[in-house]
């Protein structure tokens, strides 16, 4: 027997149905309920029944409850021995299962004509059983500051405002089968569900990778990525797209062993490079680099001293194709000239790294913070090396204005930083 809801026709067979208790055959779906609907002589206030599906088993365990009222329907309807018409009125089972069901639980009860139930209530069972089936929930993500940070993450509910086709919904929200559809309609809606299914698999195929691999601490992910060279985060953006085609495991010893190439690659250039200079000990090409990375700081120091007059050169990196050391490139200012202006510092690069004496050094020596920073680096690195530095040490190892690097070396003792031996 089929429900139907009297106010939107909805079918409400294998629903729960608000059934009135005052108007004969006047049933209502939860929603229009709901609502209030009034009909006819029905009244929102008449006296009503909640009828669940009778799914649960009475008698025996493969016979639910509204099986067993069809079967005692079709008894009444086409008499006992018409095992046939009475399965077509279940419609679950079929003649010889009702015959044996009707003669095991009614003929042959201890209470004879009534059957013995063996459940003390079914629904209480059947609600136990599909509670046990359940998995155990899986702990929810913390709500990190991290976490809401990104849009539309719901970290309890491990999903996303906005997921993956997140209109997939809207072409089945409406879809339903009707007694009235035909084969060719069914399995175009049929289709149509097909096709949401596929939606909601790929769906689950992208959060299982985002939550697999962590990827929503964009934050760590971000740190992990800076620390990269400028290449391997190139090689990192290429090859990543091959994620999804692997563990988190399988694809972390795949990306290793490219950046294990990369970095071969990238030291077999370097090398290539100084043998093309000249260079062949590993302590000439120490120097070289060490001479080549503060090169762009001198550039810009010199720039600003040009154009205030001062008299420094920007210094050349020495040939290694010999042995000979090498020696100071920056002239001593001529005597008798007028010292430069201080330099305005305020607004430069990198002079929110200095003290507030730095900042004057600075200033007072027309040095850029960077290429003060750079000077410092070496001349403390030279310092915790050999636990002491002397002064021409100092004067051979930067290439500037010598009163410029005693004033810096001074300036370092009297700060502590190194220790000088007469």
């Amino acid at each position: 027997q089929k429900y139907h809801c009297d106010a939107c026709n909805k079918d409400i067979t294998y629903l729960v149905r608000i059934k009135c208790a005052i108007c004969p055959d006047f049933d209502l779906c939860v929603e229009c309920f709901s609502c209030g609907t009034e009909l006819k002589d029905h009244k929102s206030d008449h006296d009503y029944r909640v009828l669940e599906m009778l799914d649960f088993p009475i008698f025996e365990s493969s016979w639910g409850a509204d099986e067993e009222l069809l079967l005692v329907e079709g008894l009444e309807l086409h008499g006992v021995g018409n095992w046939e018409q009475i399965s077509d009125h279940i419609g679950t089972k079929n003649k010889i299962e009702c015959a044996d069901h009707y003669d095991r639980v009614y003929v042959q009860s201890d209470v004879f004509p009534s059957p013995v139930c063996h459940y003390s209530y079914g629904f209480e069972i059947l609600k136990t059983s599909t509670k046990a089936q359940l998995p155990p929930p899986s702990r929810p993500l913390s709500s990190a500051p991290a976490n809401h940070e990104i849009a539309g993450f719901m970290p309890g509910r491990r999903e996303f405002e906005h997921e993956f086709d997140n209109d997939a919904e809207q072409q089945v929200k409406d879809l339903e089968f009707t007694e009235d559809d035909t084969p060719e309609e069914i399995a175009l809606k049929c289709a149509m569900l097909n096709i949401y299914n596929t939606a909601l698999s790929r769906r689950a195929e992208r959060k299982k990778f985002v939550f697999d691999r962590n990827l929503i601490d964009f934050k760590k992910a971000s740190r992990y990525k800076k620390r990269r060279p400028k290449e391997e985060k190139e090689l990192y953006h290429k090859m990543r797209v091959f994620a999804k085609l692997m563990t988190e495991s399988d694809f972390q010893v795949f990306m290793d062993g490219l950046l294990a190439e990369l970095r071969l690659r990238m030291r077999i250039a370097h090398l290539q490079e100084y043998r093309r200079m000249g260079i062949t000990t590993h302590r000439d090409a120490a120097e070289f680099e060490k001479e080549r990375a503060i090169r762009p700081f001198f550039r810009n120091l010199n720039s600003a001293a040009g154009n205030s007059g001062s008299s420094s050169t920007i210094p050349t990196t020495p040939s290694y194709s010999t042995r000979t050391p090498s020696t100071s490139l920056t002239p001593a200012p001529l005597g008798g000239r007028k010292p430069a202006n201080p330099l305005d510092v305020t607004n430069t690069d990198g002079v929110e790294l200095l003290t507030e004496k730095e900042c004057q050094l600075c200033s007072s020596l027309r040095l850029f913070p960077r290429a003060y920073l750079a000077i410092k680096d070496i001349i403390i690195k030279e310092n915790l090396a050999h636990g002491f530095i002397k002064r021409r040490h100092v004067r051979s190892l930067v290439k500037i204005d010598v009163n410029k690097t005693s004033k810096i070396f001074d300036f370092f003792l009297e700060m502590g930083w190194i220790t000088n031996v007469s």
